[in-house]
């Protein structure tokens, strides 16, 4: 298992997490199989967005003993009601399910305290400037949450909540068919067939922003929904018109600026051992690159994926990691010292750059990388 820092929280998380959809409604001999396979595969983050009494409680007692082995994404505003899950931003309610987590989980604290789902900038304003956020820092600074998060669907909101300075880590739906559509408040319109009628050019402008806003400010994202549901694995039910497999929807997903951990809605052990395995899968078999540029509803011409099919560079140049930068610089009005820092420690610069074309020849999508590398070189001074 591979690790990354999860922004600027100092957390080191594996690329794979775990979802907790499958250990709901489950017995604690198997949750305890979950868990054990996730220490056997390396997998130390967990996102607990339901609060299903069960769930919580087996997962305190399996984690007896190895606590220290896993990281807690753990959820406020989520509580369970007349027994069902049910988002709340009624105080009361949010701190006497926090406490509950806690109990069951029998710990004192966990690493992530994530502001559960907020789809719209009305009720990010209401959070940010109401008891729900205070409440938020009140936890941080007592140490029984070791950073703020919040879930979203939205890059709206996300880019509101990285750029507000109280937001470490965004849990964030990111998969290629959501990448095309604009901000929206609807899940449900995400995951609308009519949304995905005709050919569509690019990445949705306000979700790359929001990646490279996460990326510039050092806000870690970690990952739901990077198989839509399941959809995006069925050639019948992909918005691409066709299949894709889990392993090249979470290489897209980490291929992404801040991205850390994608967290697998595994409802078995061996979805879970599918995706764990992503780890030793080949290149050939991560790729989405070709896939995506056969897909029959899609085009991405001009828009570097930051696949890798630029490689390799006759002079040496990561033609990949210099687009990259230059993206995250070019969408701000000065040049972060942050993104210039990175630039700097890049062995080859873009100014290397002899304008061979054998990067742009590779390339599945169009990208003109010679330009690109020309820009960076103006712009970064080599």
């Amino acid at each position: 298992m591979k690790y990354r820092k999860l922004g600027r929280t100092g957390l080191l998380v594996s690329e794979i997490g775990m979802g907790c959809e499958g250990m709901v409604e489950r017995s604690f001999e198997e949750i305890r199989e979950f868990v054990d396979l996730m220490e056997e595969r390396g997998i130390n983050c967990i996102d607990l967005y339901s609060p299903e009494p069960g769930l919580r409680s087996g997962l305190g007692k399996a984690l007896r003993g190895r606590r220290d082995k896993f990281i807690l994404e753990a959820h406020l505003c989520t509580i369970w009601k007349d027994g069902q899950y049910k988002r709340t931003r009624e105080m009361k309610e949010v701190r006497e399910g926090f406490e509950d987590q806690l109990s069951r989980l029998e710990t004192d604290h966990v690493e992530i305290g994530m502001i559960h789902y907020i789809d719209s900038m009305e009720e990010w304003e209401r959070v940010l400037h109401g008891p729900v956020m205070e409440y938020a820092k009140e936890l941080k600074a007592a140490g029984r949450i070791g950073c703020i998060g919040l879930s979203s669907h939205n890059p709206q909101v996300g880019i509101a909540a990285a750029e507000s300075g109280l937001v470490d880590v965004l849990l964030f739906s990111v998969n290629p068919c959501y990448d095309l559509q604009p901000a929206m408040e609807d899940i449900e319109e995400l995951m609308g067939a009519e949304s995905y009628q005709g050919d569509f050019l690019n990445m949705d402008p306000e979700r790359k922003r929001l990646y490279e806003t996460c990326q510039r400010l050092g806000v870690g994202i970690t990952v739901m929904k990077a198989f839509g549901g399941g959809n995006l694995l069925s050639d019948e039910l992909s918005l691409a018109g066709k299949a894709l497999t889990p392993w090249q929807c979470i290489h897209y997903a980490l291929t992404r600026p801040a991205v850390a951990s994608v967290m697998a809605g595994a409802r078995s052990l061996e979805e879970l051992k599918d995706c764990a395995a992503y780890e030793e899968a080949s290149d050939e078999e991560r790729d989405y690159a070709a896939a995506f540029a056969s897909l029959p509803k899609i085009s991405w011409k001009g828009h570097c994926m930051y696949c890798g099919h630029c490689a390799p560079c006759p002079q040496g140049i990561d033609v990949a990691a210099v687009t990259k930068l230059l993206n995250l610089a070019k969408a701000q009005e000065e040049l972060p010292e942050t993104v210039r820092e990175h630039y700097a420690v890049l062995e080859h610069g873009g100014g290397e750059c002899i304008a061979c074309g054998a990067c742009e020849k590779r390339c599945p999508f169009g990208v003109p990388a010679m330009e690109n590398m020309k820009q960076a070189a103006q712009l970064f001074g080599r």
